[in-house]
């Protein structure tokens, strides 16, 4: 019997274990980010490559990623003070200037390699956002506070939405070019857009009156806001609808209206740690060995490409925001994961019917190569910044 041989919900239950397991031998030895051993572990384990687990597509795994994708949105976009945004409207203009430049950026990097002209639209699209959800699980492992801390998670949403925006766009157009369709592809592009914006808003928007229907109090919110978050991402993946933008929108509007999740309730608890660490290893198990090896060169120039173009505009725009150029650099380095929002966005899109992963190889590369990097950079740049609680050890040796 073959480990392929094995059934799918033992293969993800002993690939999860094990992607913990080591997870915590690493962190504690060497202080790595637990996620980047999940990723390691789930590549690994992948059905390309081991073949303990089946694609991701399949079962209800997909599902279940997303779930974890939408607590992780939900808590970034609950974090968003969106007056600290109207106060320092140079922190939205910094983010759209960063996100059109690495567009740019890698556009052209792509049209150097020969890319037909939408790939490297949709590649480029892509490449603007930076993962809130790993971004995020990376200061709650570190506890760490800061600028550095709450613009790198403030200015990773608001590329991210981005970054939504132009990629449903540009795929409403690729699906115009293969069906001659204004409906379907305007109904893939923009209704998408619209509707999962308005979902997530109006669970914003009721949650308090069910809290009050409950006679709950609203600082006493934390499984309403992950039971609501499970039900949302579930009728949005029946609906064929957006997980990323309803998420982010019902965590901005649930701030909007002063529901509160408590400094103890970040992360949701066991319940996000476990998910968590699902998440992780699906994302990472769906990247193919082949894909990377035949897209690494591109993958690689796209990944440079697009660090160079972040943390260079992020350090040439920190004085107008408040920042010094220094730290502007260092939001720059702890923005550079990206892999589970693209894969999970490209997921989507096949649950859509829109197969992109096998024409986009060189994500395959910079995704593999991000979703272990990339929380090591973020680590280090929060570790750069001295935003990191002092631990007891620190202290003694001082």
């Amino acid at each position: 019997m073959s480990v392929s041989d094995l059934p799918a919900d033992l293969g993800w239950a002993a690939a999860v274990l094990l992607a913990w397991l080591l997870g915590e031998l690493l962190h504690g030895t060497w202080r790595l980010p637990r996620i980047s051993t999940y990723a390691i572990v789930g590549f690994l384990c992948g059905p390309a490559q081991w073949g303990l687990l089946p694609e991701l597509g399949t079962g209800n795994v997909l599902l279940l990623a997303n779930i974890a994708f939408g607590l992780i949105l939900f808590e970034a976009g609950h974090r968003l003070n969106l007056s600290w945004l109207r106060h320092n409207r140079w922190l939205a203009v910094t983010s759209a200037i960063e996100s059109l430049l690495t567009f740019g950026a890698v556009y052209w990097v792509a049209r150097q390699f020969a890319v037909e002209v939408t790939s490297a639209l949709l590649l480029a699209a892509l490449s603007m956002a930076s993962s809130p959800a790993t971004v995020l699980r990376v200061v709650n492992e570190l506890r760490s506070s800061g600028q550095v801390t709450e613009r790198a998670l403030h200015l990773s949403v608001i590329n991210c939405v981005l970054a939504v925006f132009i990629f449903k766009l540009l795929l409403g157009y690729r699906v115009f070019e293969t069906s001659g369709s204004f409906v379907e592809a305007g109904y893939k592009s923009l209704a998408v857009l619209a509707l999962s914006a308005a979902m997530g808003a109006l669970f914003g928007v009721l949650l308090p009156f069910v809290l009050q229907l409950l006679r709950r109090t609203r600082s006493d919110a934390t499984l309403a806001f992950a039971i609501s978050v499970v039900l949302l991402v579930a009728l949005t993946h029946y609906l064929k609808q957006s997980p990323v933008l309803a998420t982010l929108a019902f965590g901005i509007v649930s701030r909007h209206r002063r529901i509160v999740l408590g400094r103890a309730e970040r992360g949701f608890g066991t319940l996000g740690d476990v998910l968590s660490v699902l998440l992780f290893v699906s994302v990472a198990a769906s990247i193919r060995w082949d894909l990377a090896i035949g897209g690494w060169l591109l993958g690689v120039a796209i990944v440079l490409a697009r660090a160079a173009t972040k943390i260079l505009s992020m350090g040439c725009l920190a004085l107008p925001s408040g920042i010094s150029p220094g730290k502007g650099a260092l939001i720059g380095v702890a923005m550079s994961p990206f892999s589970v929002f693209v894969i999970l966005m490209l997921e989507q899109a096949r649950h859509l019917g829109v197969n992109l992963i096998d024409q986009l190889a060189p994500l395959a590369a910079a995704a593999l190569l991000l979703e272990i990097i990339g929380p090591i950079l973020t680590q280090l740049a929060l570790y750069a910044a001295c935003e990191l609680p002092h631990r007891e050890g620190d202290r003694h040796a001082a």
